[in-house]
Formats: C-alpha cells, sequence, structure tokens
C-alpha cells in the first residue's frame, strides 16, 4: 500500500459515495486506475466494507455503553462470538487485557432496554460480571487515520 492508497482510503472514508472520476481528482490518476486500486484495496481486505453512517438517536438508539465483561473463561472462542453477536445491540466486542475479559460497546433506546441487554449478556457462558459506562455526551468518533503515526 502507497502513499496513492493510502489518499483513496482518507477520501472514501470521508465520503464513499464519491466518483471514481471524482477520486481520480483527488489522488491524480485517471478513473480507471482509481477503480483499479480500489477493486485490489477490496480484495486484499484493506476495504471490509461500505457502510452509511447513522445518527443513532435519529433511529431510537441513543444510549450508548461500553461494557467491560469479566469472565471464568477465555471469551474468544466461537461461541462467544456468536452469543453476542445474536444480541442486536451490540456493535463492537474486543478481547482485552487489563480488569475483564471482554470491551463490548452497545447502543440501545432507553436505559431499561440497556438493563434488559445487560440480563441477556449474563446469559453468555462465561459471564460472570459486568461493569457499564454510560456515555452522556460523544464529542466525535474518528475514521481511523490511513496514515502510519508519525514517531
Amino acid at each position: 500500500m502507497d502513499e496513492v492508497d493510502r489518499k483513496l482510503l482518507a477520501a472514501l472514508q470521508r465520503d464513499a459515495t464519491q466518483s471514481y472520476a471524482a477520486l481520480a481528482g483527488t489522488v491524480g490518476l485517471s478513473t480507471g486506475a482509481v477503480h483499479d486500486r480500489v477493486r485490489k484495496l477490496r480484495e486484499q481486505g484493506i476495504i471490509r466494507r461500505t457502510t452509511v453512517d447513522v445518527d443513532p438517536a435519529a433511529v431510537g438508539r441513543g444510549v450508548l455503553a461500553f461494557v467491560l465483561v469479566e469472565a471464568n473463561a477465555w471469551m474468544g472462542d466461537r461461541p462467544t462470538h456468536e452469543a453476542l453477536a445474536a444480541l442486536p445491540e451490540v456493535e463492537e466486542a474486543h478481547v482485552i487485557a487489563g480488569p475483564a475479559s471482554l470491551l463490548v460497546k452497545i447502543r440501545v433506546g432507553t436505559p431499561e432496554q440497556l438493563q434488559a441487554s445487560l440480563r441477556r449478556m449474563f446469559q453468555v457462558e462465561g459471564v460472570t460480571g459486568t461493569q457499564t459506562v454510560v456515555v452522556l455526551e460523544s464529542f466525535f468518533e474518528r475514521p481511523l487515520d490511513p496514515h502510519p503515526p508519525a514517531v
């Protein structure tokens, strides 16, 4: 992946609906060359998907919480993945090092729905406890910068 690919990724993250012609103007290549590069980025798995950024509050999912999940077993296996993926309010789940086994991001509409979600989480095999942090306000959520960090 070179600097042109990184510029393409940054441009697509700002607006994935851009035409190949607009992207070509951004990176200084022909439309065909940009199309080929984007296709290769998809084939290599660098571009994993194209999506739409929806306002959670506008669709009734304005309560955001991060949950540290404590467990008595390793939580990085397939049954855990499937159990958490079956909960539609779970947006992300990460095996972590630290005070818990998993970090889970949940979006729901009400505190009561959050409580119900936490109850369902306790039904996942191995879960022994949770610590929940409810977000009061988000300043920003930043897309991944495709440029390596400066050291």
